[in-house]
């Protein structure tokens, strides 16, 4: 079988991060260019932009779009237009409703479009969905705080309107929420606080429930120092579950049943070579949908500046 070519578009920090090495770690998928205005990679072709890689090199079978999402939309768009499959970093893109005409594109032109997330592919999630799906289920806390300057420091983008603030790191937890449960839960409660030199909020405070009326916090944090906190406990009649560390480590009444190394991005590559051979989209916007109603219910705090530095 003939390896797909890819390219990547926005050499940043979480594309040499993760994405560099997951294609590497990948059969069946080869680098073969970049798109990127200040960075590049010794050995793979460079372009500036998506339109000079697609006028360039019409033998990409292939884009992974690691851009900020306010500007997604539209290289997906020319992207599936001109012929590649694409694969979209979380969050998928700066609205909810600006997925729907990709959609349609992805089915008109017979590519594959697939957005990602990545902390589904942790190892403890599918363990842990497994274990839920026929427990009753009595409650659910959600901690997800980590420290800002550490995981994006001078990303400014991310704090502007499309950006998402704290939900970008949050949407992790939710995209890992909307897996395990056996049920769709919705937003009751929101308050969010807003730096007040910033469009994007540093933290979340937030109430879901679902049709039984099980009670779910989530509480997501930009400002914690020292140990990161990236913590699901459910209850249920069967003791408590917990996923830690992003979803790397599963407990079951303190008895650890999952604790391996993190392999999310590989998952993601895996599954994305899976749909491209099947001939498949897989576009779930749950965990974005949470996040637009957070921002449509939510109180808005104001509290002290952000400074980076």
């Amino acid at each position: 079988m003939t390896a797909i070519r890819i390219a990547i578009v926005g050499l940043g920090k979480i594309a040499r991060d993760q994405h560099v090495q997951a294609i590497a770690d990948t059969p069946g998928i080869d680098l073969v260019a970049i798109a990127s205005r200040h960075a590049s990679l010794d050995g793979v072709a460079h372009f500036k932009t998506l339109d000079e890689l697609l006028a360039a090199a019409p033998d990409v079978d292939a884009v992974a779009l690691c851009t900020p999402p306010q500007v997604r939309q539209g290289q997906a768009a020319a992207a599936l237009r001109a012929g590649k499959h694409v694969l979209l970093e979380k969050p998928p893109g700066a609205t909810v409703s600006e997925l729907t005409p990709l959609i349609a594109t992805a089915r008109e032109t017979g590519k594959t479009l697939f957005a990602t997330w990545h902390s589904r592919f942790a190892p403890a999630v599918e363990p842990a969905k497994n274990f839920l799906a026929d427990r009753r289920i009595d409650s659910v806390v959600v901690e997800w705080k980590e420290d800002v300057r550490v995981w994006h420091p001078g990303q400014a983008w991310i704090w502007e309107p499309g950006g998402l603030g704290v939900f970008d790191p949050g949407i992790n937890a939710l995209s890992i929420l909307t897996a395990i449960l056996p049920r769709p839960f919705f937003l009751t409660k929101a308050e969010l606080s807003f730096p007040e030199n910033r469009a994007a909020p540093i933290a979340a405070d937030l109430a879901f429930s679902d049709a039984t009326g099980l009670p779910i916090r989530a509480e997501f944090d930009w400002r914690q120092t020292g140990p990161q906190t990236w913590d699901i406990r459910v209850g249920t009649d069967a003791g408590q579950l917990v996923l830690s560390a992003g979803g790397s480590r599963l407990a079951h009444d303190g008895q650890v049943l999952v604790d391996e190394k993190q392999a999310e991005y590989r998952g993601i590559y895996h599954r994305f070579a899976r749909l491209i051979g099947n001939g498949v989209s897989d576009v779930d916007l749950s965990p974005l949908v949470h996040v637009a109603d957070a921002f449509m219910l939510g109180r808005r705090n104001t509290v002290e500046s952000f400074i980076e530095d």
